[in-house]
């Protein structure tokens, strides 16, 4: 499991209380929503390129987007950026 922290004022946290039952909550919520559009995405991709392929997919959500990685049909943001300021 990877942690992420994120620091911000105590001011800007009084702010964000405003504007979220809990910003502890509010931050797990929508880090966890996009994860989900993000496994969607990935295992669209995934499906088409294996019925294309006839490549049998993996059993479950986290082998399958392990397995989309495997074959090098999607990468990170950040190998994605750095291919794009690199161009050959």
């Amino acid at each position: 499991m990877a942690t992420i922290t994120v620091e911000i004022s105590a001011i800007d946290y009084k702010a964000f209380e405003f504007a979220a039952n809990t910003p502890e909550d509010w931050v797990e919520n929508a880090v966890s929503a996009r994860v989900q559009v993000a496994k969607d995405k990935i295992l669209a991709i995934l499906q088409q390129h294996c019925n294309e392929n006839e490549i049998a997919m993996a059993v479950g959500v986290d082998a399958q987007v392990q397995q989309a990685y495997d074959l090098g049909i999607v990468k990170t943001a950040a190998q994605v950026h750095e291919e794009l300021s690199n161009p050959e």
